[in-house]
């Protein structure tokens, strides 16, 4: 293979799913409409959205459990159906609750996988077991497994073979803080020790904000934006909020002597300020100054939460 050749393949393997203009009718209703995302190799990457915003449908598009209406997508660089089908192999997926016998142990769950997948060697339910932390509860059954537990086996599963991209569908949800502490650990140490990058789905931002390099988010099936978790942060900078008297005179007054135009007025009345250099004060003083009477006045952060509200208020293009 030449040296051109060569440099084709290492850009095409840099990206483990893209897709372009991926879309999803279920009959009339359109469940995903012309999204474009792209996951780097070695990323944990945060999709983000409300229930129905077709966060699990993305991640069934990407795992074959289910086919596109329109557009492509690519997986390590591939995007013929066949070789679609080849590179599946190198994924591991839990979309929705994880499948396994409740009358086996987690053991005996790991080994029957195994088998399935034709994956060679019994050392891989021992590394599967002390991957994610399940040596000590091997002899488990299903059915006596905590809500914690039973998420750890789904994992383990999905990680039989090592994949290079882990596909994870709400694998938080309904977990208690202790548990949401473990899998967030967890996957942080995959990612860290084992270059696995992570699609991960949740709507509990709180928790993504923790361990995602890149975020996705989407509403009504339509990609709102992707953003790096660098830039994120740089856009969540700290802010002014304040509460005036008189809103219409203070935007003036902030526009014509402090040259602020990064603003915007709340729905309840209050006034966030952006990209702020001065000390609360000044802002206080530019209304005691013109006789404005100041009702509140803080210094925030602008939480990942915010963030998403004020990105998903602004609307989504629907199909």
């Amino acid at each position: 293979m030449d040296k051109e050749q060569n440099g084709k393949e290492k850009n095409m393997e840099s990206y483990v799913a893209e897709t372009r203009e991926l879309t999803k009718y279920y009959n009339s209703f359109c469940a995903l409409n012309k999204v474009n995302i792209s996951v780097r190799r070695g990323e944990i990457y945060g999709l983000i959205g409300d229930n129905g915003a077709g966060k699990s449908t993305f991640l069934k598009l990407l795992a074959g459990q289910i086919f596109a209406s329109s557009g492509e997508m690519e997986l390590f660089g591939r995007r013929e159906k066949k070789e679609l089908d080849a590179m599946r192999s190198r994924m591991g997926v839990i979309i929705e609750n994880p499948g396994f016998y409740p009358n086996l142990s987690i053991e005996e769950n790991l080994e029957y996988y195994r088998i399935q997948k034709g994956i060679p060697g019994k050392k891989t339910v021992e590394e599967a077991l002390e991957m994610t932390g399940l040596t000590n509860y091997r002899k488990k059954t299903g059915k006596t497994l905590s809500l914690g537990l039973k998420q750890r086996l789904g994992l383990a599963i999905a990680l039989m073979g090592v994949p290079e991209l882990l596909l994870l569908d709400e694998p938080i949800n309904g977990l208690d803080p202790s548990g949401m502490i473990e899998m967030r650990n967890l996957l942080l140490k995959i990612n860290r020790e084992k270059n696995i990058t992570i699609l991960i789905s949740s709507h509990i931002l709180s928790e993504l904000d923790k361990i995602a390099t890149v975020y996705g988010f989407l509403k009504d099936g339509s990609l709102l934006e992707q953003i790096s978790a660098q830039e994120l942060h740089k856009k969540c900078s700290d802010y002014i909020e304040i509460q005036v008297s008189d809103p219409e005179k203070y935007l003036v007054l902030l526009e014509s002597r402090l040259h602020h135009r990064d603003y915007q007025m709340q729905p309840d009345g209050k006034i966030h300020i952006y990209h702020v250099k001065e000390n609360p004060e000044t802002f206080g003083a530019l209304a005691s100054d013109a006789g404005i009477r100041i009702r509140e006045l803080a210094k925030r952060q602008k939480s990942l939460e915010n963030y998403y509200m004020d990105l998903k208020n602004g609307g989504g293009k629907k199909c």
